[in-house]
């Protein structure tokens, strides 16, 4: 009777547990689902919050993305950087000849150079508008091999959209060749493609500063703001 008292006070002891355990969890269950509920309903109330978040879950999906590849897309083709070689902040811009806007963030980019003397920038060729665009890329690469990229890139920039006349005037300003696409930049270019395609590239400019990917002409005061997150961060 003893035993069977004891048995029967230890069963009960765990149905106890088992019971709280179980009211616990619809209790959980059943704060989940109204938090559910009032969270859909706030989202139903105030649908202008939902783009600032996909944003932000765009940014944090982009963010691990440059992580994971940051070796590939900060290491410059040979000459075609700028800027501190021990930089604490690289600043990566794929850009076209033919793009106006790539264009017209180039002074930015040699003002923000001049002013910050730990930056480096690095320029990725991401010709996406053309054959006069892919003409002048092959030519800019065999600049940056010859260490005369900038040189190279000022002055066909100064050109104004790139034509097969200017391409050339510009190569024999800096004493290059006529270029051909080589396997080293054929190669080169599907490296760049390919990453373009991994952090969402839409078109150019588009911009990798720490962890953040930009796109479009964003402006000196934009840039600046992303390169100063990314050295805090």
């Amino acid at each position: 009777m003893t035993e069977k008292a004891g048995r029967f006070v230890i069963g009960g002891w765990k149905v106890a547990l088992l019971a709280g355990l179980l009211g616990i969890a619809i209790g959980i269950g059943g704060m989940l689902a109204a938090n559910g509920y009032f969270v859909r309903a706030y989202l139903l109330e105030h649908p202008e919050v939902l783009p600032e978040a996909m944003e932000r879950l765009r940014a944090r999906e982009m963010a691990t993305v440059v992580r994971q590849n940051r070796y590939a897309i900060e290491r410059p083709f040979h000459g075609a950087w700028a800027g501190a070689a021990d930089a604490d902040v690289v600043l990566v811009e794929f850009f076209d000849y033919a793009c106006g806007y790539c264009r017209a963030a180039n002074p930015d980019i040699e003002r923000l150079l001049r002013e910050d003397r730990r930056l480096k920038v690095v320029w990725r060729e991401y010709p996406v508008l053309g054959p006069n665009s892919e003409q002048a890329t092959i030519a800019s690469l065999a600049a940056a091999k010859a260490g005369r990229f900038r040189q190279f890139h000022d002055r066909l920039y100064a050109s104004g959209r790139p034509t097969e006349a200017s391409i050339a005037a510009a190569s024999r300003a800096v004493g290059i060749a006529p270029a051909t696409l080589t396997d080293e930049f054929r190669r080169e270019l599907e490296r760049n493609f390919d990453l373009a395609r991994s952090i969402g590239a839409t078109g150019t400019p588009t911009w990798v500063i720490g962890d953040q990917v930009l796109q479009g002409a964003i402006g000196y005061d934009a840039l600046k703001a992303a390169v100063e997150a990314a050295r805090s961060r």
